[in-house]
């Protein structure tokens, strides 16, 4: 995978995931002020239980949003492992890997969005690795 599939894997999961918390905090917001939920009195918190399916159908979206956006980040996290596996030089490699494993993907990721190398570029490869084309 080349980098600039990488880069716009990650672009798309990072819009989807913002585009799904924004859409499931407007949800939340709309039910409180709408007073589908609403919050104190007696019971602590109420529903409003036809008013409610209306937003629950807009959280699914949204968490369907988030879902997407992870396992797209996930594939652009992989190819971009994959992609700096290819260099001489291990350091983006390694970077790239161990920030992940220890779910600081997303600045590794951000990282090597912004100044990261391309191991698919010709000239790059480590000796004795040839480069899949088209990966």
């Amino acid at each position: 995978m080349s980098k600039a599939t990488v880069i716009r894997l990650f672009v798309a999961a990072f819009v989807a995931v913002v585009a799904g918390v924004l859409l499931g905090l407007a949800a939340v917001l709309t039910a409180i002020g709408g007073g589908v939920v609403t919050i104190g009195g007696p019971e602590i918190v109420t529903a409003s239980g036809a008013s409610f399916a209306g937003t629950l159908v807009w959280l699914a979206i949204a968490k369907l949003l988030i879902a997407g956006g992870a396992l797209a980040a996930l594939a652009s996290w992989i190819g971009a492992v994959v992609n700096t596996a290819h260099l001489e030089d291990k350091t983006w490699f390694v970077a790239l890997l161990v920030l992940g494993l220890l779910s600081f993907g997303w600045i590794a990721m951000i990282a090597y969005v912004l100044a990261g190398p391309d191991g698919t570029r010709g000239g790059e490869t480590a000796p004795g690795v040839a480069a899949a084309p088209g990966i």
